[in-house]
């Protein structure tokens, strides 16, 4: 009797169902969303992050899977920050894998760790910087990145503690640029699951049982006891208001895509807004618009006492002097708010 072939095919498993879903219809709708993506050879090729961790061993592999069916190319970009002992050896473990899985150019940096903020910080800024590199060196058009619902919360839940605003609440975008992140409707137990089920054996970096590190203190201390405490389905809610948040963001931005023209107006200097029509909208959408100008214009993220101080100009009015801003000035002149470029050797001072 001939041997069934189904008998031999690895079990499907939830878990593994679920992440090749979801990274099929990350594949099949999200690559087409930015018009200014690069072109690729014999068609669209996307760059998996590859830690070796069960994260994003889980989606290296069902990428791996998925691509072909999808008609895209799939490689990876593995990046040695070399803060662990054996770092070279770990990034070349995750290669290994990369290559066993069949995805194909399979490319390995190692990125210089310092800058200010922090060990984290300066990790993920090298760590981005490094990915943008890939994409661009080879021809990429997008870069898949592995984090989990897990992820999500946790950013919520820390942008809500450092009291950073509605922004910072929004947590991570599913497509952000050339960023796309399947797996932000997985959880974290599930890329352990898949891996396990898939015979796949992830690295497990130490730091992220750290209690140096404050994402860690959050996932081992304070998610257990909200979870606890309130119940289950934290993680979830935690997500699902960064979802709503997005989602009044995109909101805020076509309302501003709508008014800016009868806004603004360039100046020699910088840009001009008009006093009256700015102050026609609600005080969110003003404050919006002008975080929007700014960065637009100068490049600059405003900070909320930024906000508000620029703000009075328009509602507070009373022959204020211009404001010295990070990297620009704000001036009432008449029923215009000017915003003008700041001179390279000023030193702003805060309002």
């Amino acid at each position: 009797m001939p041997d069934d072939p189904s008998a031999r095919r690895p079990r499907l498993t939830p878990a593994v169902a679920d992440i090749r879903r979801a990274v099929r219809k990350a594949l099949a709708t999200d690559l087409h969303r930015s018009a200014d993506a690069p072109p690729s050879i014999g068609g669209a090729l996307v760059l998996v992050a590859l830690s070796g961790g069960p994260d994003s061993l889980a989606l290296a592999a069902a990428t791996a899977f998925e691509a072909p069916r999808a008609g895209v190319r799939a490689g990876a970009i593995v990046v040695d920050h070399g803060l662990q002992q054996d770092s070279a050896g770990i990034a070349d473990r995750a290669a290994g894998q990369a290559r066993a899985l069949g995805l194909d150019p399979v490319v390995v940096t190692r990125v210089d760790v310092t800058g200010p903020g922090g060990p984290e910080s300066a990790a993920r800024t090298a760590r981005y910087r490094a990915i943008d590199a890939a994409l661009d060196e080879s021809g990429a058009s997008h870069a898949l990145l592995a984090h989990t619902l897990d992820d999500q919360a946790e950013t919520v839940l820390l942008g809500l503690a450092r009291g950073s605003g509605a922004a910072s609440l929004q947590g991570m975008a599913p497509v952000s640029g050339r960023y796309l992140r399947p797996l932000l409707g997985i959880r974290r137990a599930a890329t352990h699951r898949f891996c396990a089920d898939s015979d796949l054996v992830p690295w497990l970096d130490p730091q992220n049982a750290h209690s140096a590190y404050t994402r860690v203190r959050v996932r081992q201390n304070v998610m257990p006891v909200l979870e606890a405490e309130l119940g289950p389905g934290v993680a979830e809610a935690l997500a699902r208001t960064a979802e709503q948040l997005r989602e009044d963001s995109d909101a805020f931005q076509t309302m501003i895509d709508e008014v800016i023209e009868d806004l603004v107006e360039h100046s020699e200097a910088g840009i001009s807004v008009s006093v009256p029509a700015l102050e026609a909208n609600p005080v969110a959408l003003q404050g919006r618009i002008v975080r929007f100008v700014v960065q637009s214009e100068f490049g600059v993220a405003l900070e909320r006492v930024h906000v508000r101080a620029i703000l009075a100009l328009v509602a507070d009015w009373h022959g204020q002097k211009p404001l010295d801003l990070p990297g620009f000035t704000a001036a009432r002149t008449g029923g215009r708010l000017v915003l003008s470029a700041a001179p390279a050797s000023s030193a702003p001072d805060r309002p």
